[in-house]
């Protein structure tokens, strides 16, 4: 929408389309998380044990890499299909793949029960699930966005993004229900770590019924009348903008691998591993997962008012202020964490919320501000997937690598820090674009400058 005026229809589609996106999103990530937690608690004992404990933890979170690699395959297809029959049928094509995907690991044998062929379905099944969230962002981000009146992008862009720390809440809230509750011990290796993944089939029944009531995206449905979808729209992509995806990859790979040492299951399994096993900390689970369910709940209000703060400031100035706010934290996260009390794990968590919340939240608006509405879907599909490789693919398999190697989790900051100082220096260079108009008229205001060094052409 490019006016700021908004009839009575209008406002009743925008209402529908944020709860389609958060429903959605949230459904999408509650699965993707329940995976990662699951890998540093159970999937290390029930698929890969015969490796050995430290080891078996590091192919578990390698498996949740795993599925990074193929997001790329699954931005590429969403993103083609995406951009030339809707963004509408990907919202819901990419939900259905998760939630099915999800449902069958809940239902899979262990090692115990067939052997190798349990951590090869498992992986199987993580790699649709890579496949799905790698076209799920970007259809959900460009419904809300392109829905968007002017001046409001960054707030309805929050929708698909608040989403997010939606799923984690749940996820590590079903997880802290089963071990603490319903099957507290042995009863959650057993059986208990299932019931979560089970339960995502009807997430998905709900999100699916949302996601088909709303209208496709007025941007597309502007280019689709007019026949103007391009045909292969990646291969415009990097012929035209290969730089920008480039950088653009590096400000989401900082916020992902930092992001990914909580939602990534890392300091679950960081903080849970006993110390007779080679744990530095020692914690029991359910209050550990407890901990992360509440530093969510920060990440979710901080990622909203980040987003609605963009619409003010500009997202390149939001984002500035979450990078120096990361990396005023990662240094103290370990630290607090090693104490082995809940309520300062909590405190170090919450306090690394403000930092990912805010580079997080406006990221929506942001990624679809850089692109042409014929290729936008490719555009923010493909740049996100390529930051989540450089960034969180690898973070816990990593800082698993780093903290057996060196015996200190200080390791894992500076790893981090790096990678925090490098979507730092990408962000600086890259020109803020906040209100660029985003129509299929817009195509040549598109190609103004993207960054600090090339000259602004005026509309």
């Amino acid at each position: 929408m490019s006016s700021s005026t908004v009839t009575a229809a209008q406002q009743r589609e925008l209402r529908k389309v944020a709860a389609a996106t958060v429903i959605g999103t949230t459904i999408e990530w509650y699965d993707f998380f329940l995976y990662a937690s699951a890998a540093g608690l159970v999937f290390n004992k029930l698929f890969f044990e015969p490796v050995g404990s430290e080891y078996g933890t590091i192919i578990s979170f390698f498996t949740v890499g795993v599925s990074f690699l193929f997001r790329p395959l699954g931005a590429f297809l969403a993103g083609h299909f995406g951009d030339r029959l809707g963004r509408k049928k990907m919202l819901v094509l990419t939900l259905v793949l998760m939630g099915a995907a999800t449902t069958l690991i809940g239902l899979l044998p262990t090692y115990a029960q067939i052997g190798v062929a349990a951590p090869l379905l498992l992986v199987l099944l993580r790699v649709l699930q890579g496949l799905s969230t790698g076209g799920e962002w970007g259809a959900a981000v460009l419904m809300a966005v392109e829905h968007a009146p002017a001046g409001k992008r960054g707030r309805m862009g929050a929708f698909p993004q608040i989403g997010v720390p939606i799923g984690l809440l749940l996820a590590s809230g079903m997880l802290a229900l089963m071990t603490g509750v319903i099957s507290p011990g042995e009863a959650f290796l057993e059986w208990g770590w299932r019931i979560p993944f089970l339960l995502s089939i009807v997430l998905v029944i709900v999100g699916f019924a949302v996601r088909r009531s709303v209208e496709e995206s007025p941007v597309f449905t502007e280019i689709s009348e007019r026949k103007q979808q391009t045909k292969v729209p990646a291969a415009q992509l990097f012929k035209k903008h290969w730089l920008l995806v480039i950088f653009a990859a590096f400000t989401f790979a900082g916020n992902n691998a930092a992001g990914y040492m909580t939602t990534g299951g890392y300091i679950q399994n960081y903080a849970t591993t006993p110390i007779a096993e080679g744990g530095l900390v020692g914690m029991e689970r359910t209050p550990v997962l407890l901990a992360v369910a509440g530093a969510s709940v920060v990440w979710l209000i901080v990622t909203y008012f980040a987003a609605v703060i963009s619409d003010r400031i500009g997202r390149k100035k939001t984002y500035i202020f979450g990078w120096i706010a990361f990396l005023a934290v990662i240094f103290i996260l370990f630290p607090l964490v090693n104490t082995g009390n809940v309520w300062l794990l909590f405190l170090g968590l919450s306090l690394f919320a403000i930092g990912n919340g805010f580079t997080y939240g406006p990221q929506a608006a942001y990624f679809a501000e850089l692109f042409p509405a014929s290729i936008r879907y490719s555009g923010v599909s493909i740049t996100y997937a390529i930051g989540a490789i450089l960034g969180g693919a690898f973070a816990p398999m990593i800082a698993t690598w780093l903290v057996k190697s060196t015996g200190s989790a200080s390791s894992v900051a500076f790893y981090i820090a790096g990678v925090l100082v490098v979507a730092f220096i990408a962000t600086l260079l890259l020109r803020d674009r906040t209100d660029i108009p985003l129509d299929p008229d817009s195509e040549e205001i598109q190609e103004k400058g993207h960054f600090i060094w090339e000259k602004a052409h005026n509309a």
